[in-house]
C-alpha cells in the first residue's frame, strides 16, 4: 500500500469517527469501535472497490446507513 493510500485511509476513518461522535454522542473508543468493526471499514480497505477514495460524507452516509438498518445497500 502507498503512502498516498494510507493516508487516505487514515484520514477518511478519522473523519468517520468524528462523524460517529457528533451524530451518535459516543466517546472516541466507542465510535473508533464501531467504524472499526463495520462492514463499511471492511470495504472501504478492500482497495477495488474505491471507497477509500471517496469523501467522508459519501461514507457516513453508508456508515449510517449501516448503523440504522444493520446493513449497506
Amino acid at each position: 500500500m502507498s503512502q498516498e493510500t494510507k493516508f487516505l485511509l487514515d484520514t477518511l476513518t478519522k473523519n468517520l469517527v468524528l462523524k460517529v461522535m457528533e451524530e451518535f454522542g459516543y466517546n472516541i473508543p466507542d465510535a473508533m469501535s464501531t467504524v472499526y468493526n463495520s462492514q463499511l471499514y471492511e470495504k472501504i480497505l478492500d482497495l477495488e472497490t474505491g471507497l477509500y477514495f471517496q469523501s467522508a460524507g459519501y461514507n457516513y452516509q453508508l456508515l449510517r446507513q449501516e448503523l440504522l438498518t444493520g446493513k449497506i445497500s
